[in-house]
C-alpha cells in the first residue's frame, strides 16, 4: 500500500481571479484537493489574528493543508521590493502568519532568471551572503514557532547552489520549496532537481514543461501537467520514495512564449560558470527527446506586467481551466491524493 501524496495548489496559479484566502481554500475543496500553498500575504483579507484563526479554522473543515508563502527576501536581487521595507521583518512576518494559519513552513524566493540575465551579472555567491543573512535574523523566531523557512528553487540558483545555502543556514529552520518548473530555466531537469533537493523539501511547486532542440541549443515552455516533457509516472514514483509526507502544490503557469537556452553560443555559458557536465548532459538529453507544444494557448503572460487588455479576459480563464485539467490529470492519470487523505 503506498503512501497517499496530497495533492493542492499553489495560489500563484489563478492569481488573475484576485481571490483571497477564504475563497482560494472553498476553490480547492470543490476541485477534491487537500492542500493550498497561500503565496502571498496579499492574498489574507488581513492580517490581523482574527482573521487568521478564521482562515486556519476554515482550511480545518474543509480538510486542507495549508502551506504559508511570501516574497523575495534577499535584497540584492532585482525581485526584492524596497516597498517591503526591512527584509528581515518581511521574512518574520511571514513566518508569524504561516504559524497563525497552521502552517510549519513559509515559501520564500531570493531571485529569478533576470538576475542570471543582467550584463554584468552579480556573481550568485553574493545573494547566497545576502540572504544568508536575513535568514539568520530570523533563525530565533522560526525555531521558537518551529516554521521552515521553505526557499523556492525560482531560476535564480540550480539544485546545487540552492542546497549550498540551506546547509551553510542550518537545515533545522531552513528547508527547500522545491519546484519542477523553474529547473528547465536554468538547465537542469526537474528529476535532478528532485534528488538533490528532496532530503530539504518541506513544500513543492508542480508544474509541466516541454524542452526541445533548438537551432542555438534548446528552448522551453511551461505547459500543464502532462503535456510536457516530464515523465510524471517516474517523477512522483521517485517523488514517494524521497518525500512522501511533502505536499504536491500544482502551480501551473501557461499563456508564456517558448524560451531559448542558446547554449552553442560562447557568450551563454558567462552566466552559468559552475553547472556540471554531467548535470547539463541530464538537460541536454530531455531536450533531445523532447518536443514542442502543439496544443492551444493564449500567450501573453509577462512575468510581472500586465497583459495586452484584449487578452486579460482569455488568458483569465486559461489560467483556471489549466489547472483544473492538471489537477484531473494528476488525480486520474497518477492517482494522488483527493480530498484530505
Amino acid at each position: 500500500m503506498f503512501q497517499m501524496i496530497r495533492l493542492g495548489l499553489d495560489t500563484y496559479s489563478v492569481r488573475a481571479w484576485k481571490w483571497k484566502a477564504i475563497e482560494l481554500l472553498d476553490y480547492a475543496a470543490s476541485l477534491k484537493l487537500g492542500a493550498v500553498q497561500i503565496s502571498s500575504l496579499a492574498e489574507y483579507e488581513s492580517l490581523e489574528p482574527t482573521h487568521l484563526t478564521k482562515v486556519k479554522e476554515h482550511a480545518a473543515k474543509l480538510g486542507i493543508q495549508i502551506d504559508g508563502g511570501t516574497g523575495c527576501i534577499c535584497p540584492t536581487t532585482k525581485s526584492w521590493n524596497p516597498k517591503q521595507g526591512d527584509p528581515v521583518e518581511y521574512l518574520k512576518t511571514g513566518i508569524r502568519v504561516a504559524h497563525a494559519v497552521g502552517s510549519t513552513s513559509v515559501r520564500c524566493f531570493v531571485g529569478s532568471p533576470l538576475d542570471r540575465a543582467m550584463v554584468p551579472a552579480t556573481p550568485i555567491e553574493m545573494h547566497q551572503e545576502s540572504t544568508l543573512k536575513v535568514l539568520r535574523e530570523a533563525r530565533s523566531l522560526a525555531m521558537d514557532l518551529n516554521i521552515k523557512i521553505a526557499i523556492e528553487n525560482h531560476g535564480d540558483f540550480s539544485a546545487r547552489e540552492l542546497r549550498t545555502l540551506i546547509t551553510a543556514a542550518g537545515k533545522e529552520y531552513v528547508g527547500a520549496c522545491l519546484d519542477t518548473g523553474n529547473p528547465v530555466s536554468v538547465c537542469e531537469d526537474p528529476m535532478l532537481t528532485l534528488e538533490v533537493l528532496a532530503p530539504f523539501a518541506v513544500t513543492t511547486h508542480i508544474r509541466d514543461s516541454v524542452v526541445f532542440e533548438h537551432a542555438r541549443g534548446a528552448a522551453w515552455q511551461w505547459v500543464a501537467l502532462g503535456e510536457g516533457s516530464i515523465d510524471w509516472k517516474a517523477f512522483v514514483a521517485r517523488f514517494r520514495e524521497l518525500c512522501p509526507n511533502v505536499a504536491m502544490q500544482l502551480e501551473v503557469i501557461t499563456g508564456r512564449a517558448p524560451q531559448v537556452h542558446p547554449y552553442f553560443e560562447p557568450a551563454f555559458w558567462k552566466n552559468y560558470p559552475s553547472l556540471p557536465a554531467a548535470d547539463f548532459a541530464r538537460f541536454a538529453r530531455l531536450a533531445k527527446t523532447g518536443h514542442p507544444f502543439m496544443g492551444n494557448m493564449v500567450i501573453g503572460d509577462v512575468r510581472g506586467a500586465a497583459p495586452p487588455p484584449e487578452l486579460a479576459e482569455p488568458l483569465k480563464l486559461q489560467q483556471r481551466k489549466d489547472l483544473e485539467r492538471s489537477a484531473q490529470y494528476a488525480q486520474q492519470k497518477l492517482g494522488l491524493g483527493v480530498g484530505g487523505r
